[in-house]
C-alpha cells in the first residue's frame, strides 16, 4: 500500500469521523473514485482491509480522547465513584458517564448480530449516494428545531433515542456523527450540546469497535508491507480528527449544519451520477 494512499485515507477518516458526512462512506468512495485496489495482492484481502480500518479508527479515538481528555477524566472518575461509593450523592458527570455507555448498546448489539449482512449487503456506491442525500436532508430538518437543552440535561430516554439512531450509522453513508446529532437536535438539544454528545458517544463506540477488530488482527497478524501504512494512517487520522472536532465546535458557535447538508447532497448526487454512467 503506498504511503500516499495511507495519508489520504487517514485524512479522510479523521475529518469525516466527526464531521456529519460519513467516514465509512468516504472510505469506500475515495478508493472507488480513484480506482485504488491496495489490498488486491493480499490473501484474505477483505480482512486485511478491515485491519487497516482499525488503524484509522485508533487515530480518531486518540483524537477525541485528546480533545476531551479533561471532561473524560471527570466522567470516568465520577462514573466509577457512583459504583464503589453508593452512599455518595450521584453527580451530573457520573450520571452522564453511564448514559454515554447506555447509548452505545443499540449499535453494539446490531453490529454484533448483523455484521455479516452489513458487510455483504451494504456499502454499494449507489446506496451510499442515496444515504448521503436522505440523511443529509434529515439533518437539515432536525437542525431547524429550536432546541436549547444542554448536555447536563441528558436523560435515560435521550440516551436510548440517540443510541438507537446511532445504530443506523452501521449503514455506510448515514454518518455516525450526523445521525446522532440529528437525533439530539430533534429531541431538543442545542447545536453545541448535540455535537458534544455525538463526539463523547464516539469514545466507547470506537474503542469497542477497535478492541473487537484488534483481537482478530492479533490472531491473524499484520501482513508484510502494511505496518508503516498503518502507522502513518494512525498519525494522520489522529491529527485530522482533532482539528475536525475543534473546527466543528468552533463553527457551530455561529453557523448551522447547512454547509454539511449541502456537501452531502452534492456528493450524493455526484456519486449517483457516476454510478449510473458506468464510469466506475
Amino acid at each position: 500500500m503506498p504511503i500516499l494512499h495511507a495519508v489520504v485515507l487517514g485524512l479522510v477518516q479523521g475529518l469525516s469521523e466527526f464531521l456529519p458526512i460519513s467516514s465509512s462512506g468516504h472510505l469506500i468512495l475515495v478508493p472507488w473514485l480513484f480506482g485504488w485496489d491496495d489490498f488486491a495482492g493480499y490473501e484474505g484481502a477483505e480482512s486485511i482491509k478491515k485491519a487497516f480500518d482499525v488503524s484509522l479508527h485508533i487515530g480518531t479515538l486518540i483524537a477525541v480522547v485528546a480533545y476531551f481528555r479533561r471532561e473524560l477524566a471527570v466522567y470516568i472518575r465520577e462514573g466509577l465513584l457512583m459504583v464503589v461509593r453508593r452512599d455518595r450523592p450521584a453527580t451530573v458527570e457520573g450520571r452522564i458517564a453511564w448514559l454515554l455507555l447506555l447509548a452505545t448498546v443499540p449499535a453494539a448489539l446490531v453490529g454484533a448480530v448483523f455484521e455479516k449482512q452489513i458487510d455483504e449487503q451494504l456499502g454499494e456506491p449507489w446506496i451510499i449516494g442515496v444515504s448521503l442525500i436522505v440523511f443529509g436532508l434529515l439533518l437539515w430538518w432536525a437542525d431547524q428545531q429550536r432546541g436549547a437543552r444542554k448536555l447536563e440535561q441528558l436523560r435515560v430516554a435521550d440516551a436510548v433515542k440517540v443510541g438507537a439512531a446511532q445504530a443506523l450509522a452501521l449503514n455506510p453513508g448515514t454518518s455516525r456523527s450526523g445521525i446522532t446529532i440529528t437525533a439530539a437536535r430533534w429531541i431538543g438539544f442545542d447545536r453545541d450540546a448535540a455535537a458534544r454528545l455525538s463526539f463523547l458517544m464516539s469514545v466507547p463506540v470506537i474503542a469497542g469497535a477497535v478492541l473487537f477488530k484488534a483481537v482478530r488482527l492479533a490472531q491473524d497478524g499484520i501482513p508484510d508491507g502494511l505496518v508503516w501504512p498503518m502507522i502513518v494512517g494512525i498519525i494522520t487520522s489522529a491529527i485530522a480528527g482533532w482539528f475536525a472536532v475543534w473546527g466543528t465546535l468552533a463553527l457551530l458557535r455561529t453557523q448551522t449544519f447547512l454547509p454539511f447538508v449541502i456537501y452531502r447532497v452534492l456528493l450524493g448526487v455526484a456519486v449517483l451520477g457516476i454510478a449510473a454512467s458506468g464510469w466506475r
